[in-house]
């Protein structure tokens, strides 16, 4: 066994675990949302969300993971195996696809950009709970 033939198997083993965690994700989001889940950082003062809303969240939590495994995935296959201008250059544009798919939703789930600061109020609420 080869060393292109190990990290092929490995960028197929991610692969499926990306696909994996977002089908598991959805399903186990299901009973979860029923059950009335609520994260643990809601900003103080707002009402609980729907069923609706919480399963939003939690199949937008994995399919984030599931993407960022994705990215992996690529990156491994990509860069390890034989790096050309083409290959690199078709990452390049996955890699950015995938991560618009993850800012947006980021900002679904939790309202804000990866990059800002939680807000100071949500904070201290969730410090004091």
């Amino acid at each position: 066994m080869d060393f292109q033939h190990i990290i092929e198997t490995v960028g197929r083993f991610m692969d499926f675990a990306g696909v994996a965690v977002m089908v598991v994700g959805a399903v186990v989001s299901i009973p979860l949302a029923l059950r009335g889940f609520q994260p643990r950082r809601l900003p103080a003062g707002s009402e609980p969300l729907s069923i609706y809303r919480s399963y939003r969240q939690l199949l937008g939590r994995s399919i984030l993971l599931g993407l960022e495994l994705l990215v992996a995935a690529d990156i491994i296959r990509t860069v390890a195996v034989t790096p050309t201008f083409e290959s690199v250059g078709v990452l390049a544009i996955i890699v950015l696809i995938r991560t618009f798919l993850s800012f947006s939703l980021e900002l679904e789930i939790t309202g804000r950009w990866p990059w800002q600061k939680q807000p100071a109020d949500s904070t201290a609420a969730s410090a004091a709970g």
